[in-house]
C-alpha cells in the first residue's frame, strides 16, 4: 500500500511511522518546510521525501493531510485535485465543520485523532502515538462506502479507535474537552502571574493541581490561533456556560453555603468517574451483519446512526453482492450492551441485522 502524508510534524510523522511499521506501507511525505521534510527523510520517517504535493499524492491509495487548521482547506483541495478516483483523502484537523463543508467530494472523509504531546515536530514522532486513542471520522451522505471502509481499517491499523461523528457534534465536543481547557489554562497562568506581581512576590513552587491544570497554557499560537478562530462561535458559547457555572460557585461561596459546595464537589467527582468509565473498552467483541442497498451515503448513514447512539465500531468490513446491487456490512462492537444497542439502531434504519455467534 502506498500512503501520502502531507505535513510531517508530530501527527503526520507518527502516521507515517505507524503506517510503515504496522501496515507495511510505503509512505511518501510532503511538507511546505524543506527542513522538516529533509529531517523526516533523514530520520527514516518517510520512504520518499517529495518536493511537490502532486508528486507525493500520485499513486497513493490514501492521503493524510496533517497541516495546521489554517492551511487545511488549500491542502485538502490540492490533495483531491492530485488524487486518483480510488484514493481516500482525510485530514487530522482539530475542527471539522469548515473543512467538511468546503470539500463535498466522495473521496474526502474528515478526521481527527485525539492524540498528541506538548512537544511538536517530526523528531518527536512515534509509531505508538495513536495506540488506544479515539480517532473521529466525519463521513457524509456523499462519502464512498468503499473508501470509508479503507480509511476505517487504516486508522485501526495505526492503533487507534475510529468513531463516526458529524462535524457539528465534533466541534461542540472539542470546544468543551480541548479548546475550552486551553482557554482556561491561559487564564489561570495569567491570573497567577498578575496576583504575584501585584504583591511583589516571586513565583513560588507550584503544586501538582496548578501544574496539571495549566499544562497546555501558551500552546503555539501558529497552531492555536486558527483552532480558536475556526471554532469561535461554539467556543464562545461554551465559555458563557462556564461563566454561569463559575458564578454559581461564587454565589455559594459568598453566601457561605457549605452544603451547596459539597453538592457541587460531589457532582464533579461523579461526573468525572462517569466520563472515565465511558472511555474503557476491553469487553468481548460481537459481530453484527446487516444487508444494505448499494446507494450513495448508506455507509455514512449507518456509521453516524451508531455514533449518535453512543456505539463505537471497533472494526468493519464490506461484502458486496456479485451484481453490486446490495451488500453485507459486518460490524464488530465491544460489549454486550453496545452490541444490543447497535442491533436496535440498525433495525430502526430498516436494515435486516443479525448477531453472528462464534
Amino acid at each position: 500500500m502506498q500512503i501520502a502524508v502531507l505535513g510531517v510534524g508530530l501527527i503526520g510523522g507518527s502516521i507515517a511511522l505507524a503506517a510503515r511499521e504496522r501496515l507495511g506501507a510505503r509512505v511518501h511525505g510532503y511538507d511546505s518546510s524543506a527542513d522538516a521534510l529533509a529531517e523526516a527523510y533523514t530520520r527514516r520517517v518517510v520512504d520518499e521525501a517529495m518536493p511537490e504535493l502532486r508528486s507525493a499524492v500520485a499513486g497513493a491509495e490514501a492521503v493524510f493531510v496533517a497541516v495546521p487548521v489554517g492551511a487545511l482547506g488549500e491542502t485538502v483541495a490540492g490533495a483531491l485535485a492530485a488524487a486518483g478516483p480510488d484514493c481516500v483523502v482525510s485530514d487530522v484537523g482539530s475542527t471539522k465543520r469548515a473543512v467538511v463543508a468546503a470539500h463535498d467530494d466522495p473521496r474526502f472523509v474528515g478526521g481527527h485523532p485525539l492524540a498528541g504531546a506538548e512537544t511538536g515536530g517530526v523528531r518527536f514522532a512515534r509509531a505508538d502515538l495513536f495506540d488506544g486513542a479515539a480517532w473521529y471520522l466525519t463521513p457524509t451522505a456523499r462519502t464512498s462506502g468503499v473508501l470509508y471502509e479503507r480509511l476505517h481499517r487504516l486508522v485501526r491499523g495505526l492503533g487507534a479507535r475510529p468513531a463516526a461523528i458529524d462535524p457539528d457534534t465534533h466541534d461542540t465536543i472539542l470546544a468543551t474537552v480541548s479548546h475550552l481547557p486551553h482557554v482556561l489554562a491561559n487564564v489561570l497562568v495569567a491570573q497567577a502571574a498578575d496576583t504575584l506581581a501585584a504583591g511583589g512576590e516571586r513565583l513560588p513552587a507550584t503544586g501538582p493541581s496548578f501544574r496539571d491544570a495549566t499544562r497546555v497554557a501558551g500552546a503555539p499560537s501558529r497552531i492555536w490561533r486558527d483552532i480558536y478562530m475556526s471554532n469561535r462561535d461554539v467556543l464562545a458559547a461554551q465559555l458563557e456556560h462556564t461563566i454561569e457555572r463559575l458564578q454559581s460557585v461564587r454565589a455559594a461561596l459568598r453566601a457561605g453555603d457549605a452544603d451547596a459546595i459539597v453538592t457541587w464537589n460531589d457532582a464533579a467527582a461523579a461526573d468525572r468517574r462517569r466520563l472515565l468509565e465511558a472511555e474503557l473498552v476491553g469487553e468481548e467483541l460481537h459481530e453484527l451483519r446487516t444487508a444494505v442497498p448499494n446507494r450513495p451515503g448508506v455507509i455514512a448513514e449507518l456509521a453516524l446512526e451508531l455514533g449518535r447512539g453512543g456505539v463505537n465500531i471497533v472494526d468493519m468490513a464490506l461484502y458486496p453482492a456479485p451484481d453490486m446491487s446490495e451488500g453485507v456490512v459486518a460490524l464488530w462492537i465491544a460489549g454486550d450492551g453496545p452490541a444490543r444497542r447497535a442491533e436496535e439502531l440498525v433495525g430502526r434504519l430498516g436494515f435486516p441485522v443479525e448477531v453472528v455467534r462464534q
